[in-house]
């Protein structure tokens, strides 16, 4: 995996701040669900370093999906762009914006 994968994903944000981007990956064994928006990460489901240069996903993280949702994000009531998308999906979205 690309050891810049988090921070493509969070310049991919700043590109495209009407976006947020919910990550659900596997790091280390065990699943997680990361937001991205405007630049920065956070997990949904354990703590996050309070420094934004500890990464959120490391480079051992696998991928399993992207959703794209339109801000401000409501996670009762989501406005979902596109939903389920690959990494590879994913990859060339990141092409099209230049990350």
């Amino acid at each position: 995996m690309n050891q810049l994968i988090g921070k493509r994903l969070e310049a991919y944000t700043i590109k495209r701040p009407q976006e947020v981007l919910i990550i659900c990956a596997e790091i280390a064994g065990e699943e997680d669900k990361i937001a991205i928006f405007k630049g920065f990460s956070s997990s949904l489901m354990r703590p996050t370093a309070f420094d934004p240069d500890v990464p959120i996903l490391p480079d051992t993280a696998k991928i399993i999906r992207v959703d794209r949702a339109k801000s401000p994000f409501n996670p009762h009531v989501p406005d979902y762009i596109q939903k389920g998308l690959s990494w590879s999906q994913m990859q060339a979205l990141l092409a099209e914006v230049g990350v």
